[in-house]
């Protein structure tokens, strides 16, 4: 049987001791219908943890990068410079907030045609208490700048996706803080890459405090990040076969 592209997965993750190792297993356990693995590497970036991430990370199974300097971006940036050659990454957060079964939808995007397969939160169902409102409100305001800005129709900047992994070569990304996510997708769209969005469901975290809408310092920080940026790449766009820095 003809092997399906490979598939790595990214997980940032700062003091995830509790959630981590059942995110990893789980995605470990996602088969093809041959019966193979479906997700061939893991890459957890312990981002300055103080607890044990690190350490049940590698026992389930996901090699693991550390990266002292906190920030989403610059832990995504690390995992991914970590990762075996693959056709496609997918980026998982470490909280249990994934519904992680519903990868298959986000990668059989990218095998359908799909550069970016990003993961909505609000075309999917939503547990009580999964987001804050402020997340929920700054999703949709952000949504409604990429719209006024780029013509494009966009309902979430959910964690929750896939990329081809040539796609995320020529992004040139950089951002090393909350901007990560609008910064793959406005890229993505003045590249003029295909771009989808996929419905996912979104669970309460299992154990701790978000990092972004559990905390008011996090609220500010990732809607200053997700602003800035918008701001910088509305002023400075890009065009397909330029450089992006």
């Amino acid at each position: 049987m003809i092997r399906g592209p490979t598939v790595g997965a990214v997980i940032p993750a700062q003091n995830e001791e509790d959630n981590i190792a059942p995110v990893v297993e789980g995605l470990l356990a996602l088969r093809e219908e041959s019966g193979s693995r479906l997700i061939d590497d893991i890459v957890v970036c312990d981002n300055n943890s103080n607890d044990t991430t690190a350490e049940r990370a590698r026992a389930a199974g996901a090699r693991v990068v550390r990266q002292t300097k906190p920030g989403y971006g610059i832990a995504c940036l690390s995992a991914i410079a970590a990762l075996n050659p693959v056709d496609t990454v997918l980026f998982v957060d470490g909280d249990q907030s994934c519904n992680l079964g519903q990868a298959r939808e986000l990668l059989s995007a990218i095998a359908q045609g799909a550069d970016l397969a990003i993961g909505s939160r609000s075309l999917g169902q939503r547990e009580s208490g999964a987001l804050s409102l402020a997340q929920i409100v700054g999703n949709r305001i952000a949504g409604l700048l990429i719209r006024v800005l780029w013509r494009q129709r966009t309902t979430d900047l959910g964690p929750f996706r896939a990329i081809r992994a040539t796609a995320l070569t020529e992004l040139q990304m950089a951002d090393e803080t909350f901007g990560w996510t609008v910064e793959m997708q406005i890229k993505a769209l003045q590249l003029r890459m295909k771009v989808v969005e996929v419905p996912v469901d979104t669970l309460r975290r299992r154990h701790g405090k978000s990092k972004i809408g559990g905390t008011v310092r996090g609220v500010i920080g990732a809607s200053i990040g997700i602003l800035v940026m918008i701001s910088k790449l509305a002023l400075r766009p890009i065009a397909k076969g330029k450089s992006t820095e």
